[in-house]
């Protein structure tokens, strides 16, 4: 085995601590630009809490704050991989189906990349991890 290799094995882990932190907060910005407008991005910060936009920021603050802390990581991934996928084909695809046109690459992106977290895991650097 090269060392190469060796380092691959070493890091892997670790940087799927690192990828699950990353897109934990920037899953959370989501979140806090429907509810507080910030970062503006277009969202006005005045979403009504029981709507479907509601339902989806608090699946964004709470799952990226739960994805980042590594807690319960494969159930919330899981879930979030659900909502990345109702959201491409409720808001996305109706326009168009290729991601390209209809701007649902993100959506199509971060539907996929939970749902590996979902079998991966959270990695050592997280609650999940020491709890076990």
């Amino acid at each position: 085995m090269s060392s190469i290799d060796t380092l691959c094995q070493t890091w892997a882990p670790r940087l799927l601590s690192v990828l699950r932190i990353v897109v934990g907060l920037l899953f959370i910005e989501h979140g806090t630009s429907k509810f507080f407008a910030f970062p503006s991005g277009g969202e006005t910060g005045t979403v009504a809490l029981f709507s479907l936009i509601g339902l989806s920021g608090v699946l964004e603050l709470v799952g990226g704050a739960l994805l980042t802390l590594g807690l319960f990581t494969r159930i919330t991934a899981f879930i979030l991989s659900g909502e990345m996928a109702v959201a491409y084909f409720t808001v996305h695809a109706p326009s168009n189906f290729f991601p390209l046109i209809n701007h649902g690459e993100p959506a199509v992106f971060y539907c996929f990349l939970f749902l590996y977290m979902a079998a991966a895991g959270p990695g050592p650097w997280s609650i999940d991890a020491r709890r076990r």
